[in-house]
């Protein structure tokens, strides 16, 4: 027996847990299947690109940290290394370290707080959400202290870093990395040997290779399609040419592909950190000195780097005067979005809920 049904739209947002941020859905669903997907944004647009064309170059920087809040210190990169680039500034090799040391903690906490969300889109609240909380909350004390931030964290300088690292901080991350692979083995056996998840990840919001390719997508979602790509390591910047990792790439294109490659990633974010505190050298500066009001000379640039959710771009354009003349951002989040209708038609609503998860958006970097 076949009933004839009738298309309806559902609103999903701006406000709801499952639109991670300030973003609206208008999904045409056929009764639970869904067959198109429109993303509105909009709502949470404050035009930071523009402002940083009011502001001189150093007030510039907590302005970035604003793009994608989840990942603060990663958003400051690139933009000090376009700066440091048109102003031939050079970062001395202490603080070099000391920026790959707190962005791959940004990339754990980041990625904490990614696949513990992913776990609240199923109805897992209490258990990997809050578990995975537990010690993202020992991160952002260990940058609080460094920083006296606990989110926008201001850290980066041109030609180094804000501040020294404080004697009690390398002691207690590294006891942090002692215990990590003791919390990565419960969030396993809370994920990979249970039969729930396994059937709401495997299998769910396919991305083929070719389609991640033509869309631009990067990071964990381009990987999870099965492209072996890490600007880290194929187009190193910074010192991380000197660390050993891997970079974990899936084979599938699906949900359980995009966390567990979350969750590889963690183990290789810990042990960058690692190497770098055994390589760094204990005495040097974290700073160059620079102008207060840094006046530019005139030309344009473009620096990478790879961010918890892809690669982040900086385009800077320089003047010749104290504030830039053009700044724009590529970013990871922004250009991965532009996957969604491919992720969800064709799935249950409530798939589709859990595989735009899986994306791992950050609206500040959507939206700015």
């Amino acid at each position: 027996m076949s009933f004839k049904t009738e298309e309806y739209v559902l609103n999903v947002g701006p406000q709801h847990p499952s639109t991670h941020g300030v973003f609206r859905m208008r999904i045409t669903l056929d009764g639970e299947i869904v067959k198109d997907v429109e993303p509105i944004f909009g709502y949470l647009h404050r035009g930071v690109e523009k402002l940083m064309e009011m502001r001189t170059y150093k007030q510039g920087i907590p302005m970035t940290d604003r793009l994608d809040y989840v990942s603060a210190i990663n958003n400051n990169w690139p933009y000090v290394m376009a700066v440091e680039e048109l102003a031939g500034i050079e970062v001395p090799e202490k603080a070099e370290y000391m920026r790959v040391i707190m962005a791959e903690m940004q990339r754990i906490s980041s990625h904490y707080l990614a696949v513990g969300s992913q776990m609240n889109d199923m109805g897992s609240f209490y258990t990997v959400f809050m578990y995975m909380f537990r010690e993202r909350e020992k991160l952002t004390d260990l940058m609080e202290m460094v920083t006296g931030q606990r989110m926008m964290y201001n850290y980066m300088r041109f030609g180094g870093v804000s501040q020294d690292f404080p004697k009690e901080f390398v002691p207690l991350l590294r006891k942090f990395l002692r215990i990590f692979p003791k919390y990565m083995k419960e969030y396993e056996d809370l994920l990979y040997d249970n039969e729930i998840y396994l059937s709401r990840t495997k299998g769910v919001g396919i991305l083929t290779r070719e389609d991640a390719i033509n869309i631009s997508t990067s990071g964990p979602v381009l990987r999870s399609a099965g492209v072996d790509f890490d600007v880290r390591r194929d187009l190193p910047y910074s010192i991380y040419n000197k660390f050993k990792f891997d970079v974990p790439v899936g084979k599938n294109g699906d949900v359980y592909d995009r966390v567990w490659i979350r969750m590889e990633e963690m183990k290789q974010s810990a042990s960058i950190i690692e190497q770098a505190l055994d390589m760094m050298p204990a005495e040097g500066k974290y700073q160059t000195k620079v102008p207060v009001v840094l006046h530019v000379p005139e030309g344009k640039t473009y620096k990478r780097i790879e961010s918890p959710r892809g690669i982040l771009g900086c385009y800077l354009e320089s003047d010749g005067s104290d504030k830039p003349y053009r700044c724009h951002f590529r970013a990871p989040a922004f250009i991965n979005l532009t996957a969604l209708k491919k992720l969800m038609v064709g799935q249950t609503l409530s798939d589709a809920i859990i595989t735009f998860g899986s994306v791992d958006l950050s609206m500040g970097e959507v939206d700015r």
